[in-house]
């Protein structure tokens, strides 16, 4: 693995979604946000696709957008809890349970990343995953990543547009945090990416 260009590509994913948030037309910057990553999945070293695929990439696949899986999510303080969150490789990752989302009329965890640095993290599985969507759930928030939406009037912007589907979803040399048990949504959330064509 180049550091440097996984260091570019950090860089990129930091940049789009502070674009992101800058934005004032959501749609705009969602069409933006698929135009970028296509670009990086097509081109950049640091793709979660494998090499021998690129070539024949045709973009990642995405429900159309729906304002209405835009939400401003209500931030409660939860007790906080370590638990050890399934990964797609052997090991568990270890995360810390700090707040809940209140989404619709379900909540959700949001952990903080243990390890160096540490991060907020959200994941999520709903009634789309392992048929119309990748089955071990999409993220939402990985601030370790940048994928961070920010906040509104004091709330966590949660727009479920730009869901996406974790690295190893395209190629197990990734590991990835799947989504946990808390994090398992009764409602179909047709919206960000779908399952990863093949």
């Amino acid at each position: 693995m180049d550091e440097l260009d996984l260091l570019d590509w950090k860089r990129r994913i930091f940049g789009l979604y502070a674009e992101i948030r800058a934005s004032t037309d959501p749609r705009a910057a969602w069409r933006r946000w698929r135009d970028v990553r296509d670009d990086l999945f097509a081109t950049h070293p640091q793709s979660p696709l494998p090499p021998e695929t690129r070539a024949r990439f045709a973009g990642v696949p995405y429900f159309d957008y729906d304002p209405e899986l835009r939400v401003l999510a209500r931030v409660e303080h939860a007790s906080r809890e370590r638990r050890e969150i399934a990964t797609s490789g052997e090991l568990p990752y270890s995360f810390t349970r700090v707040a809940r989302a209140k989404v619709w009329d379900e909540t959700l965890d949001l952990y903080w990343l243990d390890g160096y640095g540490g991060g907020v993290f959200l994941s999520f599985a709903d009634a789309t995953s392992g048929t119309e969507s990748y089955g071990a759930g999409r993220y939402l928030l990985d601030t370790v990543k940048g994928a961070d939406l920010g906040s509104e009037d004091g709330k966590l912007v949660l727009d479920f547009n730009f869901a996406f589907n974790p690295s190893c979803s395209y190629d197990p040399r990734w590991v990835c945090p799947l989504a946990p048990p808390g994090n398992r949504l009764r409602r179909a959330i047709r919206a960000g990416e779908r399952y990863p064509a093949t």
